[in-house]
């Protein structure tokens, strides 16, 4: 398993406790964030979670706390990603040539 694979897997294992402190503590110890940063890590949390393809069992409830807490645009432009919109589609066909 690579370095970041292993990160990966073990930040995902503590996301998935959504336990901020936990999570807060992790990050540090793996000098990925710093003490008091950033301003909101319970955002930051929930952004982590919205973006992770292996905790989509908690993508509803990070889209519920993310709008509830007045961050509605993050979360779309975050969990809109592989749902088959019409907006996702063409994005992901920028770049793409036809054979």
């Amino acid at each position: 398993m690579t370095g970041y694979s292993n990160f990966r897997q073990r930040l995902d294992a503590v996301l998935r406790t959504l336990d901020m402190r936990q999570v807060r503590e992790f990050l540090i110890a793996e000098k990925q964030w710093q003490p008091g940063q950033p301003a909101d890590p319970e955002f930051a949390m929930w952004m982590m979670i919205a973006g992770s393809p292996t905790l989509r069992d908690l993508h509803d409830r990070a889209r519920q706390w993310l709008v509830s807490h007045g961050h509605e645009e993050e979360a779309n432009a975050v969990l809109r990603k592989g749902k088959g919109s019409s907006q996702g589609k063409k994005k992901s066909q920028i770049g793409k040539t036809k054979s």
